[in-house]
């Protein structure tokens, strides 16, 4: 989709990122709900409950670029760099960065296209567009390269993460397979401290179309973000493919990303001029209860499974969210569970007026159709709970070992009772008690 330069990038690519996450599925009133940062969740909880019959979703953890592609500002629906990501408070820039002062001259765009020009093999550059470090939606620069082999689209981004947060850990994580497809992807830590992640995927997961995208996501000790995307066609989107792979390999996005103009850049960008402030409990506006430990949940997850199937991989985020897939002998199925406290407020869009409700009070709501909306044969079923407390437990199974991936068998290897015994549990209350 493209983003004309005067919008929030970050804003318009948010449903797409998530898509690519975890797969929303689109058909048969099925929603995308996704976690983020932990005391952010309560902002996005309207737009999870936006579609009615929300389904269980996946963290943004480990998507790197494609999470946060911004437009290509020219409105030629080709964008290719990476959008700003979040900035730390003032206070907490100060005490991760100190290092020098920040230059007070900003860097324009034009000045980032050259470096990015002088750090890529000889070769040669059209369709050019940049933003310089004082743009309000952050730096970034972008163009289409060629070395010969076939012209392929390059784009850099600039910004902030707080050091140690969770942001920094979601965008140096390598994604699972089961909901990222992907060729290769690893992590790594640098002699200076910085975390460097190099993924090489597809700009589309479910494969519908052949354009691959390479990602470098650098993370340094002091906070600065850097998020170099490259394609094997001359757009994110909507372009031919126009060679087998992305023209640089990991060794040369490594090169490109680490590069040390790139911190200058990023400390040329202003600081906040007030930090953001956490909301405070009232007695209108109570505390935001703790998100669950993603392994807690995985993990509670595994031990309420029939005993008739196995455990072949598993995964999950920080918190809220949990997957396995399992196998009965009759081909995998891939079962996603989010447990969410604190959901009251959207309970009347989540939970209609027909759900049942239980003897506790518990409200039940139950979906069974279409994994997607391609016509592959995917099948999701899904039970949805919401506990008196505002405790939402919602859990998915599908008839393949992925949301993305073609059937494995004709339904999946939970029943929908099974699926009920999950999200019903007292466990869950107790996980998320003792937190």
């Amino acid at each position: 989709m493209p983003v004309e330069l005067h919008e929030d990038p970050f804003e318009h690519r948010l449903g797409d990122a998530l898509r690519q996450a975890g797969g929303a599925f689109e058909a048969n009133g099925a929603a995308l709900v996704a976690g983020g940062e932990v005391r952010g969740r309560r902002l996005l909880r309207r737009r999870r409950a936006t579609v009615a019959g929300g389904v269980a979703g996946v963290a943004l953890a480990g998507v790197g670029g494609a999470l946060l592609v911004p437009g290509g500002g020219s409105g030629d629906g080709g964008s290719v760099a990476a959008a700003p990501t979040a900035k730390p408070s003032a206070s907490a820039s100060a005490s991760a960065s100190p290092g020098p002062s920040r230059p007070s001259r900003p860097m324009s765009g034009e000045e980032l296209l050259r470096t990015l020009k002088r750090l890529l093999p000889e070769g040669e550059f059209s369709d050019e567009d940049s933003r310089g470090t004082g743009a309000a939606f952050g730096p970034y620069a972008r163009l289409v390269y060629d070395d010969g082999k076939g012209a392929a689209a390059i784009g850099i981004s600039l910004g902030r993460v707080e050091p140690g947060s969770q942001q920094a850990r979601q965008v140096t994580t390598c994604p699972a397979k089961e909901l990222v497809p992907h060729d290769a992807c690893s992590t790594s830590r640098l002699p200076d401290g910085s975390l460097l992640m190099l993924f090489q995927g597809y700009e589309y997961p479910d494969r519908r179309v052949d354009t691959k995208r390479w990602n470098a996501e650098l993370v340094t000790p002091e906070g600065h973000h850097v998020s170099l995307n490259e394609w094997n066609a001359e757009a994110e989107k909507d372009a031919p493919v126009t060679r087998p792979d992305p023209p640089l390999s990991t060794a040369q996005l490594k090169e490109v990303v680490t590069a040390e103009d790139w911190r200058t850049a990023v400390d040329a960008v202003p600081e906040e001029t007030e930090a953001p402030k956490e909301p405070t409990a009232s007695a209108t506006s109570p505390a935001e209860p703790p998100a669950a430990d993603g392994q807690a949940i995985q993990k509670t997850l595994i031990g309420l499974l029939p005993k008739d199937v196995k455990v072949v991989s598993k995964g999950g985020q920080e918190g809220e969210y949990g997957f396995v897939v399992v196998d009965d002998g009759k081909g995998a199925t891939f079962v996603q569970i989010n447990v969410q406290p604190g959901m009251s407020d959207v309970e009347s869009e989540l939970f209609g007026p027909d759900a049942e409700v239980l003897p506790d009070g518990t409200k039940v709501t139950t979906r069974q159709g279409q994994g997607d909306d391609k016509g592959t044969g995917l099948v999701m079923w899904t039970v949805d709970t919401i506990r008196t407390d505002g405790l939402r437990v919602v859990v998915s199974a599908f008839n393949s070992g992925s949301q993305k991936t073609a059937p494995t068998r004709d339904t999946p290897a939970l029943t929908m009772g099974d699926l009920r015994k999950i999200a019903t549990s007292e466990q869950w209350e107790r996980l998320v008690r003792t937190g």
